[in-house]
């Protein structure tokens, strides 16, 4: 929680979780529609990036989550 002083006041200023669009171990259909600079290929569901190595762009595949971050996922190939 910040805490933040303005003109003699104290304010509480909450910050909310984002809710992530994936939950770890989920199995998805993506399509790879970009490469990331380590090579990997990339997926967006909700603005939420999944990251799929081994995957190249135009390709359409099932994929298990095996990470998930605060701005990213990490996701392998099962088909």
């Amino acid at each position: 929680m910040v805490h933040r002083r303005v003109r003699g006041g104290h304010y509480n200023i909450k910050h909310v979780e984002k809710q992530r669009p994936v939950e770890l171990g989920q199995e998805l259909e993506v399509n790879i529609t970009d490469v990331c600079p380590s090579g990997d290929g990339t997926s967006k569901i909700q603005g939420y990036v999944i990251m799929v190595p081994k995957a190249k762009p135009r390709d359409r595949v099932k994929i298990k989550v095996t990470q998930v971050g605060e701005k990213a996922a990490i996701g392998e190939i099962i088909e």
